[in-house]
């Protein structure tokens, strides 16, 4: 009895308590938080989600192994050299013959999307500092700092037109390169795509409020083009020429993925690589602003939500968007995070922002049919 008695005068203020602690953490929670999310629909099942899951990323070799530092993305030029941006701040290049150059520091570590132009020399993404130019002696200049007085920020991929024009993704208007996933949980749209005019220095807004507008390709007669947008686990279509110039379509939607950068092939297909945006259990997250608001507060969480350290995925899609194959590491056995692939001479070729090599993998005649 004179234990019913304490604990029947000490569980009222003592869960008082309890609540107020909570409640103070809670509001600490949603004052700290760096975003407004909205909920994310995620896939549902459909045939594209339910693609058999294979191991054949895991075949691949790897170039350069041990000396590149997260090459996100990779590029070939009329020669036959590939170009790679690292983490470290490099350019660095894969002659014919097999070896390696170090051929160009640029002094950044926020290196992302890469181009070759007609003209010779390439075209850098540099999240910090807008569109990098490097000229084939490996100088390098800013190309594109600012887009209609203000600082260009975030800049992800490229893609150059045969007149010349510039072709480019801005990820997130709000979030920086180290910050993405925030743009993924707060799943407002801040992504860009936008287009430089080299011969009249004018840069103009092709499409705006996308889902973390990523990879960039023209169709092989460039009468359209595609970006990604990955936390929307879609590509759109946007038509440059013929009576649907100026419109815009879904190209290729409901991925087993977020689509990272795409290429084209040589025969008018694309690869796109798919990123693990959600880890499995953690699905949840999307659903719940609370939720969000909790991880996006503590890093370590983050860490656990997001899922792109866990497995590989490449997708090759017709120009009609079809899927005609998906290749796969699904336990991140040898290649994980893949960020990018490009077909070249019968192999594929995967940049990837954890792995410190260039993975080619030998494409079979019914891959490139």
């Amino acid at each position: 009895m004179a234990l019913h008695g304490f604990l029947s005068r000490f569980l009222p203020p003592f869960s008082g308590f309890v609540l107020a602690c909570l409640l103070a953490v809670a509001l600490q929670i949603f004052v700290s938080s760096p975003i407004s999310p909205d909920l994310l629909p995620l896939p549902g099942p459909s045939s594209r989600t339910s693609l058999p899951t294979n191991t054949h990323l895991q075949g691949v070799e790897k170039l350069g192994e041990g000396i590149l530092k997260d090459p996100e993305d990779v590029c070939v030029d009329e020669n036959g050299v590939l170009y790679t941006a690292t983490r470290d701040g490099w350019i660095k290049r894969l002659h014919r013959d097999g070896s390696w150059e170090n051929w160009t520091m640029l002094n950044s570590q926020a290196l992302l999307g890469i181009t070759a132009t007609r003209r010779g020399g390439l075209v850098v993404c540099d999240t910090e500092k807008g569109l990098i130019w490097v000229d084939e002696d490996g100088h390098a200049k800013a190309l594109l700092s600012h887009v209609n007085g203000s600082e260009l920020s975030f800049a992800d991929d490229v893609i150059e037109a045969s007149d010349g024009s510039l072709y480019f993704s801005v990820a997130s208007t709000k979030f920086g390169l180290h910050d993405w996933y925030l743009d993924v949980l707060e799943a407002k749209p801040h992504g860009q795509l936008l287009k430089f005019d080299p011969s009249s220095l004018q840069t103009s807004i092709v499409l705006d409020e996308l889902g973390f507008a990523n990879g960039v390709a023209l169709s092989r007669d460039e009468d359209f083009l595609i970006v990604c947008e990955t936390w929307k686990f879609r590509c759109l279509k946007h038509w440059l020429k013929g009576d649907e110039a100026g419109k815009t379509e879904i190209f290729i939607d409901n991925l087993p993925g977020g689509p990272d950068n795409i290429n084209l092939a040589p025969d008018g297909s694309f690869w796109i690589a798919l990123l693990q945006v959600r880890s499995e259990g953690w699905e949840f997250v999307h659903g719940s602003k609370a939720a969000k608001h909790l991880i996006a507060t503590y890093p370590s969480l983050i860490k656990r939500a997001n899922g792109v350290l866990r497995k590989a995925s490449v997708l090759h899609v017709g120009a009609d968007g079809k899927i005609i194959k998906k290749l796969d590491d699904p336990d991140g056995k040898v290649v994980r995070f893949v960020t990018s692939a490009v077909e070249f001479q019968g192999h594929l070729y995967l940049g990837s922002l954890n792995s410190d090599f260039i993975g080619k993998l030998p494409l079979t005649p019914h891959d490139v049919a």
